[in-house]
């Protein structure tokens, strides 16, 4: 008798453990996929974080690459830059505001550099900046490897000094640019080459700009 109420016991006793053992599982099952759901997150966004960004080529011993390649200039979404150079067609260089004034002198336009940013965080190309005495706004447009505006605006300040002075010329510019090119080696510059073969040369803001050959530079007229 005892070994038969065992035997009777034992197979009721079996089915009871096997939800036990599923229940157990579930859990860990979610707490996975959570995990896997979190990290897909991080990722998604680190990626769109990189993708607002210029992207540099660091191998100091590479050939330079063509910064006139129309591929690098659909690069300049979402860019920051300010004006460093600009080299007249005959060689000379034309004094720039914020190159040699005061930069401490905040009330100084001439302390200043002109500056352009590309942005698209409205949804739509637009470009703004510094022109040397006002602020400007406007559109711009990336097509076939150039860069070009369109409707720029700005406010109505007048000013004097090398601010005021090259405002008119600089807005002037950037309806007449004739080749745009991009170099991704640092310092990263962008260049616009006008109808009139000067020459405009801008460093990314807050970075030193590559100083100018000796036997390239001429004196200003």
């Amino acid at each position: 008798m005892p070994n038969s109420q065992t035997a009777s016991r034992t197979p009721s006793q079996a089915p009871s453990q096997s939800p036990r053992v599923k229940m157990r599982l579930r859990p860990a099952r979610g707490g996975l996929a959570r995990k896997l759901t979190s990290r897909t997150a991080m990722l998604a966004a680190a990626l769109l974080v990189c993708a607002c960004k210029l992207p540099v080529h660091t191998d100091a011993s590479a050939p330079l690459p063509d910064p006139f390649n129309p591929a690098t200039t659909q690069l300049l979404d979402n860019t920051h830059w300010q004006l460093v150079e600009w080299k007249r067609a005959d060689g000379t260089m034309r004094a720039l505001p914020g190159r040699d004034a005061d930069a401490g002198n905040t009330e100084n336009p001439d302390a200043r550099p002109i500056t352009l940013d590309l942005s698209t965080e409205s949804g739509q190309r637009r470009a703004s900046g510094f022109s040397g005495c006002n602020r400007y706004f406007g559109a711009y447009t990336l097509k076939n490897g150039l860069l070009s505006f369109s409707q720029l605006g700005g406010t109505r300040m007048a000013c004097i000094g090398a601010g005021g002075d090259i405002e008119g010329a600089y807005l002037e510019a950037l309806s007449h640019i004739a080749r745009s090119g991009v170099q991704m080696r640092h310092p990263q510059s962008l260049f616009l080459v006008l109808e009139n073969g000067d020459r405009l040369t801008f460093g990314e803001q807050g970075a030193e700009p590559a100083p100018t050959p000796a036997s390239e530079a001429k004196p200003a007229q």
